[in-house]
């Protein structure tokens, strides 16, 4: 069976939202982390290049097993197999504060990511299964630093973060969070008390706060134009290989 999709600039950028350069920089990433295995046994029938376009692929489209076997020439239950073998080798690595974090700026925000596998997700507001996901974003790079492993998406943002161990991340760093993070040693908005409005310099603050905040949930978005997070249907660990996938693809989109 003849595949379409190959590791060529044409495909590569139609279907995975890299350039041919920065999918490059994945697949020698996926490399040095042992996407080769050992080399030993009987060897996979597509060479690495092909397989990580199929995870890049699968990540960005949603595609079925089933869809996205004759596409590339292989039968869907060893598109399954790529998918569980590279999937976590595509993950970002968290970076940690640096010399000069007390220049920093981060931000954190939770996004509810639909998710089919009931231990994963909860039913939550936003009327589906759902998992929350903490990601943190330098707000001046709009790299992202690091993603949470998920948890329900009836747990508050704050709990979330509490348990995420985040925080060993941001050390020395002045880290900004909206409403929902109070009490959390975050940054947060002055909030309104009884019988208590604002006053005028609060409520600059709050402007500003806001206007710097938003950053987050721009990058948010662009992560989720992988469809990967509008819809997972992978089970058990399947939605964290996936969030930490896209949020490295998004980097080297970002900045390359």
């Amino acid at each position: 069976m003849a595949g379409v999709l190959r590791a060529e600039r044409v495909w590569v950028e139609t279907f995975t939202g890299l350039r041919l350069e920065q999918f490059e920089r994945l697949l020698k990433a996926v490399r040095d982390r042992g996407g080769n295995g050992t080399l030993r046994g009987r060897p996979w029938c597509p060479p690495l290049a092909k397989r990580v376009l199929l995870v890049a692929v699968y990540y960005r489209t949603n595609l079925t097993m089933r869809q996205l076997g004759p596409l590339f020439g292989i039968s869907s239950s060893t598109v399954c197999r790529v998918i569980q073998r590279l999937g976590p080798l595509i993950a970002l690595e968290p970076s940690r504060a640096t010399t000069d974090a007390a220049d920093r700026l981060w931000i954190v925000d939770g996004t509810l990511v639909p998710v089919r596998d009931r231990k994963v997700g909860s039913s939550s507001r936003n009327y589906r299964f759902s998992a929350n996901v903490q990601v943190i974003v330098d707000a001046d790079t709009r790299l992202v630093i690091a993603a949470a492993r998920p948890v329900p998406g009836t747990t508050a943002d704050a709990h979330a973060w509490r348990n995420s161990g985040l925080a060993q991340h941001c050390e020395g760093v002045t880290v900004l969070g909206d409403g929902a993070y109070i009490n959390t040693s975050l940054i947060v908005p002055h909030r309104k008390r009884p019988r208590r409005e604002l006053l005028p310099g609060e409520e600059d603050d709050n402007a500003a706060h806001r206007k710097v905040r938003a950053r987050v949930e721009h990058v948010i978005g662009r992560m989720k134009n992988y469809k990967i997070l509008r819809d997972c249907r992978q089970r058990g660990d399947g939605l964290h290989h996936a969030v930490q996938a896209v949020a490295h693809m998004h980097n080297l989109a970002l900045a390359s």
